[in-house]
């Protein structure tokens, strides 16, 4: 008895072209090298940064050559204007900032001015005597630290009497700016020099000490 179905046979898959799946590989690479860097970048550029610590100012709480995380978030969420009543600072917090010639600091944050970004005001204003209310007073006298006649208490990062200054300072605070220093007052070279820093040059917060990993840990 014949059957009067035909056969039916598979398709035969042809062999892969070793150039086109050569190809193929590259082209998923390159994407996945491109997606890594845009994630890393945007991590760095809006989220976190690691920093290494350059010179003695931070001492005793950080030493030369020690590696931080810096947490940005907050600071660049706070300049979107939905989000403009964010504070990211507090005093006493430790903050990196872009300097003169893209030199990076880390310092800590003594004072800072309750309004976060400078209101439009005449120079007269400005240096008015009588327009006093709007500032924050800052003053350094032989290692003390006063802010608008307030003693700020400092134990919890400056051993008494040990790396102190002699200075004095006075420095009068406007809206969207910051007065920092280095825990090694002596040797820091901080707000007592270069003045009070602005809003727009902190890069944000130091949070996380990972380097070496013998004293990894919060700040």
């Amino acid at each position: 008895m014949t059957s009067t179905g035909q056969e039916q046979t598979a398709p035969v898959q042809e062999a892969p072209n070793p150039k086109q799946e050569a190809r193929r590989e590259f082209y998923e690479l390159v994407k996945m090298v491109l997606i890594f860097l845009l994630v890393f970048g945007g991590l760095k550029t809006f989220v976190v940064e690691g920093y290494e610590v350059q010179g003695p100012s931070m001492l005793p709480t950080l030493h030369d050559r020690e590696r931080i995380l810096v947490f940005k978030a907050p600071h660049q969420i706070s300049k979107i204007p939905l989000f403009s009543g964010i504070h990211p600072f507090k005093e006493g917090d430790i903050i990196v900032f872009d300097g003169v010639g893209n030199k990076r600091y880390v310092k800590r944050l003594i004072a800072m001015h309750p309004e976060k970004r400078a209101h439009a005001v005449s120079a007269r204003q400005r240096d008015d005597i009588a327009a006093l209310d709007d500032v924050v007073k800052v003053e350094y006298d032989r290692g003390k630290v006063r802010v608008n006649n307030w003693q700020v208490d400092e134990s919890a990062y400056i051993p008494p009497g040990e790396m102190t200054s002699p200075d004095r300072d006075l420095c009068l605070l406007h809206p969207g700016e910051f007065y920092v220093m280095g825990d090694h007052r002596s040797v820091s070279k901080d707000s007592r020099s270069f003045r009070a820093i602005n809003e727009d040059q902190i890069v944000g917060r130091a949070v996380l000490r990972f380097w070496p990993l013998s004293k990894f840990g919060l700040l």
